[in-house]
């Protein structure tokens, strides 16, 4: 994805530090706005994962610091969570007008809760998702019961969230208890997903169903298994992202591709790999994918190895070409199945090959075709398999031209 350093003002007009997710070299289909849980970050591992899994469905994602909190101004003590839904509207007003207003709202832990109030104020607003929220705003609060008095009496206490120190004041603690989060969620104009774990222990799962029984449909609710609050575990953070970004475009007001007619063909490949590791994400004429190597390699297996969709390439137009000649020539192929491997193998060991030395590339393709075909017309079909254009490319004399783009 293609991360750019932004910011917008907050209702008071302090400046608030966001990041905008942009899919790589294509344009997005939507914005999602993305609000991190209490006393975090933008950057908290779970934001970046979704707003990655988002970016290859090519929907733009806009997360960021809530006042006082990250590299935003402000002072947290003086914040309290309607100033949280506050900077939602805030952000999503950024997005309206600079791009386009956001569709898809996401919410963790309390930012899942902000985001369920905000949603009335975000009339762009189509679907809402939330992770670990609780039902009640206060439930907050918990975190620092012990200094509640403190806090009552003085007016303010110092606390300890996640081995850092907080000053919270007894108006954070008042505003929670104006909050009537019920009626928001009752008149929601949008989808919702709840997701939550059972096993979370900072934000018990009955908070999920209770969102779930007060929302009316469409809704959706998806367990995170034994996952924790703050989706430490990348594998976790990983399915809740591709879980909304699945869930999210059956509801996203998206415009519909042109017609064949109409279209432009574009065989543009774009593929990005990060510093660490060999996940790799790519989009082809649009369409999102991803390619990694085995964990045996120094991969995490996530996708694909780069000869794998070489085979893949080499399969689906086999397959393509099959069934374009049967459409032609009115032979019953009901469907063609390609089944290939590849392989290093000594060059002293192909007899058709004019190497003699070394190792040469071998794919192995065996083709079934299934259909009430004659043997002669099964014959004819292996040759056609073989003037397939990747097949013909594979075999020709191929010009790869390699240049820089960027700074200097």
């Amino acid at each position: 994805m293609k991360s750019l350093k932004v910011s917008f003002p907050n209702a008071q007009g302090l400046s608030l530090a966001a990041r905008l997710d942009l899919p790589q070299d294509e344009q997005p289909i939507a914005y999602a706005l993305f609000a991190h849980c209490f006393t975090c970050t933008k950057n908290i591992k779970a934001a970046v994962n979704i707003a990655a899994a988002l970016n290859r469905e090519k929907i733009a994602v806009l997360r960021f610091d809530f006042t006082g909190l990250g590299q935003s101004e402000g002072e947290f003590a003086a914040t309290n969570f309607t100033t949280n839904v506050a900077d939602l509207v805030a952000a999503a007003r950024y997005l309206e007008q600079q791009h386009a207003a956001p569709q898809l709202l996401i919410g963790h832990s309390l930012g899942g809760a902000a985001v369920l109030q905000a949603a009335q104020q975000i009339p762009s607003a189509r679907a809402v998702a939330t992770l670990a929220a609780p039902h009640d705003p206060r439930h907050v609060a918990r975190h620092f019961e012990e200094n509640r008095q403190q806090i009552e009496q003085r007016g303010e206490a110092e606390v300890k969230l996640a081995g850092r120190s907080f000053i919270i004041r007894k108006q954070f603690l008042d505003d929670l208890q104006m909050q009537q989060l019920d009626e928001h969620i009752r008149g929601l104009k949008a989808a919702l997903l709840v997701m939550h774990s059972p096993r979370d222990t900072a934000v018990g799962i009955d908070n999920a169903a209770r969102i779930y029984q007060t929302a009316k449909h469409p809704k959706s609710f998806i367990s995170l298994d034994d996952a924790d609050h703050l989706l430490l575990k990348e594998a976790d953070s990983l399915y809740a992202a591709t879980m909304i970004a699945a869930w999210s475009r059956r509801y996203l007001d998206v415009a519909k591709k042109p017609g064949i007619e109409s279209s432009v063909i574009d065989n543009r490949v774009t593929v990005s790999t990060a510093q660490q590791g060999f996940f790799t994400e790519l989009f082809a004429n649009g369409h999102a994918l991803v390619a990694d190597e085995p964990t045996a390699y120094g991969g995490t297996d996530r996708g694909p190895s780069p000869y794998e969709y070489l085979l893949a390439a080499l399969g689906a137009c086999t397959g393509m070409t099959l069934q374009m000649y049967a459409r032609r020539k009115k032979i019953p192929l009901h469907k063609a199945i390609v089944r290939l491997s590849h392989q290093k193998i000594h060059a002293a060991d192909c007899a058709a090959c004019e190497a003699n030395d070394g190792k040469i590339d071998r794919i192995e393709r065996e083709v079934e075709l299934i259909g009430d075909l004659s043997d002669e017309q099964r014959r004819r079909m292996l040759e056609i398999a073989e003037r397939c254009p990747v097949h013909k490319t594979l075999h020709a004399e191929v010009e790869v031209v390699t240049s820089i783009r960027g700074e200097g």
